[in-house]
């Protein structure tokens, strides 16, 4: 093979959720770098692929697109680059057009509208085992003669899922650069092209697919009551109740096992290690702070399968079509569902993934409001004072009440936002609501294999979180409660006299009106990097504000002892507005390349948790909370 074409410079295009993602990191697998384009906040993917004979083979993930003709700047990138239009960007050697075999009625639209640039070009016929299962029967060949252009078979969630791709991208020979100029002269579609592309769509379709009727009708049977106004919105709510009731439910034997364990590890090296600033260490900065975190793992996780099956089942994009009329009460439409419902797991997602938004007002309301969204950090926090506060008991004989008022928690974060986004739509004037249009998936079983491996990648990050960030954070914090040590003659708990004493005792200042004492002010403090650190630091500042046999308790029963209702009641409301991390504030300053939009939203979170959490205290104290 001559040094020409031992190099291939290869782009996967596809519609969203194709799973060319998926298939791009089985290609690469940890040989890939991500980035953003140039001038732009889009991510570039891009990875290295070794075939077995040795080629070296460059793999570009572009950003998943439905058309050619872009509406959204993910779709814009994908565009230009194919086109030849984006500035530094070679056209690629081969365009690998990735599509979902469950759906190839959506999927070939956008292989033929890249046909027409006449670029190299090979098909992925991608999840063609869930095709198989649901039995839609596709004749490679066939589909091969019509489209004018290889199908190759892969599953980009199995191993040997991408082998015969790998294999023909082995062989390939790139080919004379002869019309080197054709793509770039590309013009968005008009109608009457718009609609010979999908007669050209059904009459391939017809040629060399068989679908189903049966799963067809069973969809639309399942879709009458599912997407109903009224039914269709009680079966929503529902099932978000249940979910939030099985984190406390399903999640109480795997925490109370980690408790248990944190507890007799700080117990043992406490017995083991001498008295002195590394037993301090150890079981008041480490074992304390990150102990205190990593017992909340179970209903993180529990949190996450939820959000998973739901979305691997088909079901979320039918709840964005069923709130798409509520949410355009406040301004929105229900492609701001997918961002919102994201930023339940993290805001730093959500925020990214309103590229899709096709206006730039409405992705910026959805980027402002994203933080309310109660996210997975701040779910240790709720849970502590939740557990500590409120009574395990049964409601109705079925409902737990922890899991009622951690709903309440959820809900308000969501009414929250979409009263903030209603005074946006107020502040903006009038704007025309633009339709929602999004393909309907069909209905299946939940892989799980894909869920194990999503709740695995959410373990993971969530561990690495514990081992880097909040670990480190919490070796800081103990060292700003450590010294300066207590002067000679002091007779209450060293942390009082040390720099972070110093720093609580400030703060009080400003949060002793909410019912915050000196220990939740440093905690908030750690807190503005990541909202689960918050939960570490009151369990080291408290360790450290212990004395005797009381330093190696629990900071649940601590807490209950020390803070009134109204102390409790107005930190858990101050997590539903609290300022967001400063991860976020980053992403939103990249996302919209303006920090004026990421200091208001500091400023706008912190102003409605203060005065929620005052207004919040207040009444408690008045109710006899105090």
């Amino acid at each position: 093979m001559n040094a020409v074409a031992s190099s291939l410079r290869v782009a996967l295009l596809g519609n969203p959720n194709c799973g060319k993602t998926a298939l791009f990191n089985l290609l690469t697998g940890s040989r890939q770098k991500v980035a953003n384009y140039a001038g732009v906040t889009v991510e570039r993917k891009v990875g290295l692929l070794r075939t077995p004979a040795g080629r070296r083979i460059e793999v570009l993930d572009l950003p998943g697109a439905y058309s050619l003709n872009a509406l959204s700047a993910d779709e814009a990138v994908t565009r230009d680059i194919v086109t030849g239009r984006r500035p530094g960007e070679p056209l690629p050697d081969l365009l690998v057009c990735v599509t979902d075999a469950t759906n190839l009625r959506l999927n070939l639209r956008l292989v033929l509208e890249a046909r027409r640039l006449g670029l190299p070009m090979v098909m992925a016929l991608n999840m063609t085992d869930m095709a198989r299962e649901q039995g839609v029967l596709v004749d490679i060949p066939a589909l091969s003669r019509e489209l004018g252009m290889p199908v190759i078979e892969t599953v980009g969630v199995r191993g040997d899922g991408a082998a015969n791709l790998v294999a023909l991208l082995s062989d390939y020979l790139p080919q004379p650069d002869t019309e080197a100029g054709r793509p770039g002269d590309w013009t968005a579609p008009g109608i009457a092209e718009v609609l010979d592309t999908q007669q050209e769509v059904r009459r391939i379709l017809a040629a060399a697919v068989v679908e189903p009727v049966s799963r067809l009708a069973r969809d639309d049977r399942i879709d009458r009551l599912v997407l109903h106004p009224v039914w269709g919105m009680a079966i929503l709510t529902v099932l978000l109740f249940l979910m939030f009731q099985a984190v406390f439910s399903w999640a109480e034997v795997p925490m109370d096992m980690i408790e248990s364990a944190t507890g007799k590890l700080g117990a043992l090296v406490q017995a083991h290690l001498p008295d002195g600033i590394l037993r301090s260490l150890v079981v008041d900065g480490i074992i304390a702070g990150v102990g205190g975190v990593l017992v909340f793992l179970p209903q993180i996780l529990i949190l996450f399968f939820f959000i998973l099956a739901l979305e691997d089942s088909g079901y979320l994009p039918r709840a964005a079509f069923l709130l798409d009329r509520l949410m355009g009460t406040v301004g929105l439409s229900g492609r701001s569902f997918i961002p919102l419902l994201s930023s339940f797991a993290c805001a730093i997602p959500g925020v990214m993934a309103a590229r899709t938004i096709t206006n730039w007002r409405d992705r910026l309301v959805t980027i402002m409001i994203a933080p309310l969204m109660t996210c997975s950090a701040r779910l240790p926090v709720y849970a502590l004072l939740i557990a500590a506060f409120i009574p395990a008991r049964q409601v109705g004989g079925i409902f737990n009440l922890q899991g009622l008022v951690l709903f309440a928690l959820y809900l308000g974060g969501i009414v929250s936002a979409m009263g903030v986004a209603w005074v946006f739509k107020l502040m903006r004037g009038t704007h025309a609501q633009s339709p929602l249009m999004m393909e309907l998936p069909s209905y299946r079983w939940p892989n799980p294999r894909q869920l194990a491996i999503g709740l695995w990648e959410r373990a993971r990050i969530f561990l690495k979180r514990v081992g880097t960030m909040i670990l480190s954070l919490t070796v800081l914090l103990w060292f700003f409660s450590t010294f300066p040590g207590p002067p000679e003659g002091a007779t209450g708990p060293a942390i009082q006299y040390s720099l972070a004493g110093m720093i609580g005792r400030a703060l009080e200042v400003i949060f002793a009106p909410i019912g915050f004492n000196w220990q939740i002010s440093i905690a908030l403090v750690p807190g503005l990097a990541a909202r689960e650190v918050a939960v570490g630091a009151l369990g080291t500042v408290y360790a450290m504000s212990a004395t005797g046999d009381d330093a190696a308790a629990q900071l649940e029963p601590v807490i209950a002892a020390s803070w009134s209702m109204a102390t409790a009641i107005s930190l858990l409301v101050w997590y539903v507005f609290a300022p967001m991390c400063l991860s976020t504030l980053a992403t939103v300053k990249r996302e919209t390349n303006s920090w004026r939009y990421a200091l208001i939203m500091a400023g706008y979170l912190f102003a409605l948790a203060y005065g929620a959490s005052f207004i919040a205290y207040r009444v408690t104290l008045a109710l006899g909370g105090g």
